[in-house]
Parts: structure tokens; sequence; C-alpha cells
């Protein structure tokens, strides 16, 4: 099987983008080279890495509460499994050794805070399919950032497929990421996980460590209260069908302008938002003079360039909305 063969099954079986990413490349382009996410941890044989990305409906991101789209989530996440085994499997039985891994998960040998085998974000990039943003989730020009993508690993040699050059993401001049964050996470292309992590895992593994040495140390009634308390009921939840223990606060998703489905269903809904404020607009001035200034940051050093877009952002939004405007003419 070639790389086109490859793409068009996992497309029949229900994927929405799949691009193709040389093991090679992904060993000598680790995301931070201190704590490697890179194939050759993992197995020493992996040629190739076909990623698959499923978008997020559009529809969960125009509701009043977080649950549907913290469901839909859940939902996206099992259907992206099913796929990518299904691809897995099918070039295992035609004679190369293939596996998937968790889409979302934590090595605890590496870095804490969500930090994988590999990086399902950093992958997307170098297989073509967006590059990261100012919040460094990957934007993808026909979904922006509403998508979850996994990776699978094969001994199979496919042609891998280019990165993208020209920045998907507006940027600094945009910054709605960033002025929608309510515990104010973003960086200048980064991210605070730990902040960022108070919102989007309401109900994730450090919270329930902080509730369980609380219970420990409680007395009986402490303990009969927190057994049927708002806490408990969470991470119940969480088990069952992962709503708030991750991906609990959509916002940065719901906000980008980038992609089709933006300008189709979210435009006119998420035009006002609510968690902007005098100081997060200055911040996202600083960080565009120091753009212009070409002021040294982390996120645009020469080594993370590579995933933002070295050639910066050409325009890309207002060319898809132009033709979106053209289309619905028609």
């Amino acid at each position: 099987m070639d790389a086109a063969q490859v793409k068009q099954l996992a497309k029949d079986l229900g994927a929405d983008l799949v691009g193709v990413a040389s093991a090679a490349t992904l060993n000598a382009h680790p995301p931070d080279p201190k704590w490697p996410q890179t194939p050759e941890r993992i197995s020493p044989y992996v040629k190739s890495v076909i990623v698959v990305a499923q978008r997020i409906p559009a529809g969960a991101f125009r509701c009043r509460s977080y649950v549907p789209v913290q469901y839909m989530d859940m939902l996206v996440l099992r259907k992206m499994d099913r796929v990518a085994y299904q691809v897995a499997d099918t070039l295992e039985r035609a004679g190369h050794p293939s596996f998937i891994l968790a889409a979302q998960e934590t090595d605890w040998a590496l870095k804490r805070a969500s930090y994988g085998r590999l990086s399902t974000r950093h992958l997307g990039v170098e297989a073509g399919l967006g590059t990261l943003g100012l919040d460094v989730n990957i934007l993808t020009p026909e979904f922006g950032p509403r998508i979850y993508l996994t990776g699978i690993l094969t001994e199979l040699s496919l042609e891998p497929d280019h990165p993208m050059t020209e920045q998907v993401c507006i940027g600094e001049t945009c910054s709605r990421c960033l002025h929608s964050c309510p515990t104010d996470a973003v960086l200048h292309f980064g991210l605070d996980k730990r902040d960022c992590a108070r919102a989007a895992q309401e109900f994730g593994f450090s919270t329930i460590l902080q509730f369980f040495e609380q219970f420990v140390a409680a007395d009986r009634a402490g303990k009969s209260a927190m057994m049927s308390s708002r806490d408990m009921f969470g991470f119940w939840q969480g088990l069952l069908r992962v709503v708030g223990s991750f991906g609990d606060c959509p916002r940065c998703l719901a906000v980008c302008p980038v992609g089709f489905d933006y300008h189709a269903h979210l435009a006119d809904h998420q035009r006002t938002i609510p968690e902007k404020t005098a100081e997060k607009v200055a911040k996202g001035r600083a960080y565009l003079d120091a753009r212009r200034n070409g002021s040294p940051g982390d996120g645009l050093n020469s080594w993370n360039v590579r995933w933002v877009g070295p050639e910066g952002y050409q325009g890309l939004v207002a060319r898809q909305l132009q033709a979106f405007r053209d289309a619905k003419k028609r």
C-alpha cells in the first residue's frame, strides 16, 4: 500500500483529515529535546506515522453550557480510535506491523501534566494538517482547532506529507484565544498548562489528588459530606464519559475564527467574548510589539517556529472568509 491508498482507507473509514509524517523526521525534531516525544522511544522499527484527525461538530460550541461539547469530545475520541485501529489492523494483515497509542495520555517518565509518549498536535503539523496557534493548539484550515488527532505507527515506509509553511493562526492581531481564556493561561505561542488545567480539567487528576488528601484528613462527618459532594459526582461522571476530566473548557476552541465550520456556524454566536478585558488586550498588543521588534521568545525561537509556520500569517482566514461568502451567493 502506498500513502494515497492508506489515506483513502482512513477517509473511507470516517476520518476527516489524514496525513503522513516520517518517523525519522519526528525523531530528529522532538517538541522538547529535553523530554523527547519520538517514535524511536516507543519502537525502533517504526518508519511512518499516519495521523488521523476527527472534527468536533460545531453545534456543540453554540450551547449555553460546556457539557454538550464535553460529551461530544468523548464520542469523537471513541470514533477516532475505531478508525485508527481499523487502519492499523488492515496494515498489519497486509504484512506491515502497526499499532496506535492513546490520543489522550500522560507518560510519567516524561514531564507531568498531559505529556504523552507522542504529541499529537506536533504529529499533525509534521503531517501537513495545520500549524500551532497562539495557544499552541493545532489549527487546521478546515476546522481550526476543533479537532482531535491520533497517530498510527507503522513499519511500512510511506511518502510523508510536507508541513505547511504559512502560519494558519492569525496570531497576535487576533488574540481571541487569549481574550477568551478564563484563567489567562495563553502565552506568546505557548501555554501555562497549570493555569489552563484549572479550567480545562475541573475534575482531572490533580483535583482528585487534592480531594482525597483532604478526605484522608477529614473526620467521619467530613468524609460523609465529601462522599456526597459535587466533586465526588464530578469524578464519577468523568470516569463514565470524560466530562470534566479533560477538555472541560472549550473557550479557545469555540472563538477561534479559523475554519470553514467557524464561518458557517460560529461567527455570529461567538462574535462577542465576555471574558475579554483591557489587561488581556494589552497583553496581546505586547505580544504583537515583541513579534514586530523581533524580541526573543520561546514560542517563536528557531526551534519552535517550525511548528508555528516559518513564513508567518499570509491571510489564510481572510481568503477563507471570502470563499465562504462567494459560495453562499451561488
